[in-house]
């Protein structure tokens, strides 16, 4: 049966320029914040398969107070060591899915985040992101991971990690999106990446403006949340501020 851990980075406001701004929800006001301005959760995941450590998409790569990369912290404060992760499975490589897949080693140089674990990334996103650039990507960044040793290299409409980690390219969110299902034996793990960030999404039928096909990542939506609600899915909400996991029952 598969552990899962939410591993909030916090809460955060972000608007048309792409920068996300930390939200105290008991001292801020949203509306004050630039208009059209979204409120989302920054949240990585820890899932441990029994046969795997897997962290889903790293976050913005921040530290705390003692200088410490957040998501090591948090990793730390479920039980486990940052270097015990195995997999690292993105669905996407905008910068506050990916940035903290690497991080600055404190002499000018970025270092890999996780040291002994194997890196899943989509090649065509890869291309995407070194061709679109900021302010959705870090170019820089991206440079340092795509020439690690780490990195396996995912291709096609959809295939399997390991016999039991299904990828499927989805093109929603962005035109390279990928998401994931995980199949311990036990549990049926779905994560949507930003093609099914929030439970409101999945439950409410809407067209997303910062969705690259909002259409197609509506009726993606759609589908998750029938098949899954079949087939008993747990579902990772990325970007949820109040249920980071749930299973579909309307």
């Amino acid at each position: 049966m598969a552990k899962i851990f939410p591993l909030s980075e916090g809460t955060f406001t972000i608007g048309h320029d792409k920068n996300f701004i930390p939200f105290n929800e008991e001292k801020d006001i949203l509306q004050e914040r630039s208009t059209g301005s979204l409120l989302v959760e920054i949240q990585p995941f820890l899932i441990d398969t029994g046969k795997d450590l897997i962290v889903l998409d790293t976050g913005l790569g921040f530290t705390n107070d003692h200088g410490e990369l957040q998501i090591h912290a948090n990793i730390r404060k479920c039980g486990y060591e940052p270097d015990e992760v195995s997999k690292v499975l993105l669905s996407h490589l905008h910068k506050d899915h990916a940035s903290g897949a690497m991080f600055d080693n404190g002499y000018g140089m970025d270092v890999i985040t996780f040291p002994n674990a194997t890196y899943y990334i989509y090649r065509p996103e890869a291309d995407f992101a070194l061709q679109k650039g900021a302010p959705s990507y870090s170019p820089i960044q991206l440079e340092s991971l795509l020439v690690s040793q780490q990195i396996v290299w995912l291709d096609g409409p959809d295939g399997m990690i390991d016999g039991y980690i299904r990828f499927t390219h989805s093109g929603g969110h962005c035109p390279e999106h990928i998401v994931y299902l995980i199949d311990d034996g036990y549990d049926k793990v779905f994560f949507g990446g930003d093609e099914a960030p929030q439970y409101k999404q999945v439950k409410m039928k809407y067209v997303a403006k910062y969705d690259y096909d909002g259409k197609k990542a509506m009726a993606l939506r759609e589908q998750y949340a029938e098949i899954g609600r079949k087939e008993g899915w747990k579902f990772l909400f990325y970007h949820d501020v109040n249920t980071p996991i749930s299973t579909i029952n309307f």
